[in-house]
């Protein structure tokens, strides 16, 4: 995935979770694990580990259906936590 935008929500979590963008970066274009959306066919869920930030799972939920794609929130999977 070469291009992607935030939607105002996204900038506005990433913000307040102190999610690195070269994190999110890392994980869109090189997931571990792509979920589909339940109910909503258009978005998936891009995972993978932050080894320098604990392991930790940042879930990418994004529109691929449009271009650029669409990043709508983005948050760590607690869940996830080292089981990835």
């Amino acid at each position: 995935m070469e291009k992607f935008v935030l939607s105002a929500h996204a900038q506005t979590v990433i913000d307040e979770r102190f999610i690195d963008l070269a994190w999110l970066e890392r994980v869109l274009t090189s997931p571990e694990r792509v979920e589909s959306g339940k109910g909503h066919p258009e978005l998936r869920h891009a995972l993978g580990r932050i080894p320098e930030h604990g392991n930790r799972v940042p879930r990418a939920i994004y529109n691929g259906a449009v271009d650029p794609v669409r990043i709508v929130t983005v948050y760590f999977d607690r869940k996830l936590r080292d089981k990835l």
